[in-house]
């Protein structure tokens, strides 16, 4: 008997006739989650009460962290600290393409160079590298740029040419240049080796289809990562604190050293790195999908596709439960 059949059917051994089970509409009933919601629950309330315990604390002043939060001190602190970060990436953002291209080569010398530059700066901390470069005066106290061997050039002390920002952009640039050419040298060998042995097929040099084959390529591979170091180089300005240099923390440093109001200073530089960071966070997304016109890739965790999951979850079943 065929599946669809209705009326009477036949048993295919004894021929009885027996009657036909009517097709009755199968009803999907949702599978109950009350340990999920209720989780939930729990994990917004401490928020709440965590979050009212810190607004309603009599030992933070409010409205200082409003005045402060506009203050010039605080702002001047704030453009250096965008100023920093900026300089620095860029020079860890070509250094790493340079240190990448350099440890893919089949030279063994500029392999060899690359990886001794990656294993020391890597190996050592960003906060010594901003000391040592600051203080760099005291290995070469004289700067000399001319004809070697001679006296013919120009002569200038380290300390005038190496300031605070210098010393610091220096040494967070050349730190960052060791983790992008992991970053851009992962996002290279993702690629697919035909891609070179076509460009080379069709007479361009090792250079050339790397800069208009494989690069342009990766860079879709390699958008994510850099993100996420450049709101690392964001944060990690904070370390040139230690030489002086008036960025953001310093700025508030020196204020709260004066006033005392150290937690309500503390709070307005957090305010800020918030605000850079979520619009770091906000630029990216926009770069992701910019570079991933024609390829599809899960979505990135945030708050927003979180919400839009609690919320939209919750309206389906209201809408299903007022349909039935």
């Amino acid at each position: 008997m065929s599946p669809g059949a209705a009326g009477h059917g036949q048993d295919e051994g004894s021929g009885t006739p027996f009657p036909s089970i009517p097709l009755l509409p199968v009803e999907a009933v949702p599978a109950r989650y009350p340990g999920r919601w209720a989780s939930a629950i729990v994990c917004l309330v401490l928020v709440a009460l965590l979050a009212r315990a810190f607004v309603e604390s009599p030992h933070i002043q409010w409205p200082a962290v409003a005045e402060y939060l506009t203050a010039e001190a605080v702002l001047n602190g704030l453009w250096l600290t965008i100023i920093l970060t900026f300089a620095a990436q860029a020079i860890g953002i070509v250094g790493g393409i340079v240190l990448a291209t350099m440890t893919i080569s089949p030279n063994p010398v500029l392999k060899s160079v690359a990886g001794a530059y990656i294993w020391l700066f890597r190996g050592t901390p960003a906060l010594i590298q901003i000391i040592f470069w600051f203080n760099i005066g005291l290995i070469f106290p004289d700067i000399f740029l001319g004809i070697p061997w001679t006296d013919i050039g120009i002569k200038v002390e380290t300390n005038v040419v190496i300031t605070p920002l210098i010393a610091a952009v220096i040494a967070l640039g050349l730190n960052e240049a060791a983790y992008m050419s992991e970053i851009v040298r992962a996002g290279i060998i993702s690629i697919d080796r035909g891609q070179s042995e076509a460009a080379a097929a069709i007479g361009l040099t090792h250079g050339q289809s790397m800069r208009y084959v494989i690069l342009p390529q990766a860079v879709r591979t390699i958008i994510p990562p850099t993100g996420n170091e450049l709101i690392g180089m964001l944060k990690n300005t904070s370390l040139v604190s230690v030489i002086s240099a008036q960025e953001l923390l310093t700025s508030v440093q020196q204020i709260y050293a004066m006033n005392f109001l150290t937690i309500e200073l503390l709070i307005v530089a957090s305010i800020w790195y918030l605000v850079m960071t979520t619009i770091a966070t906000v630029a990216q997304g926009y770069l992701e999908r910019f570079f991933d016109r024609g390829a599809r890739r899960p979505a990135r965790a945030g708050i927003a596709p979180l919400l839009r999951a609690l919320f939209g979850r919750a309206g389906r079943r209201m809408g299903g439960g007022a349909h039935q």
